[in-house]
């Protein structure tokens, strides 16, 4: 999560004249269930174009190729922390590839049930909360 976060970091300091690759998340999860914010949640994370204005974004890590979170990183609790700190609902949460096709996270392109239960998880996490 922390190498992750500093890669972001070290994007920040680019020139701006020149072209580069912009990129951000709002939070990060590492393998241990470690959160790492990046930026406020009120300001823009350069993740989701075209939607990067209106969205909150939430790098995870995964410990092989299939994409698919252990258990320390699944991010239900954040993820409910987050839909009820701005008032939105589970079926409120999007995957990078629901905004511009991006097989992100690939797991939960892959595996659509996966994905539904995801979050399933999400919204019983907000009533237990």
């Amino acid at each position: 999560a922390k190498a992750t976060r500093n890669y972001f970091d070290s994007l920040a300091d680019q020139d701006a004249q020149k072209e580069g690759i912009s990129s951000s998340s709002h939070f990060v999860v590492g393998l241990d269930g470690e959160v790492i914010q990046c930026i406020p949640i009120d300001e823009t994370a350069y993740a989701n174009a075209p939607r990067n204005d209106d969205t909150i974004s939430i790098e995870v890590c995964h410990p092989d190729d299939t994409g698919k979170f252990n258990d320390a990183s699944y991010v239900v609790k954040l993820t409910a922390w987050l839909c009820r700190q701005l008032k939105l609902k589970s079926s409120d949460v999007v995957r990078h590839y629901d905004i511009n096709g991006k097989k992100c996270p690939k797991y939960y392109v892959e595996d659509k049930e996966a994905w539904k239960q995801l979050k399933e998880d999400v919204k019983e996490q907000m009533k237990a909360d």
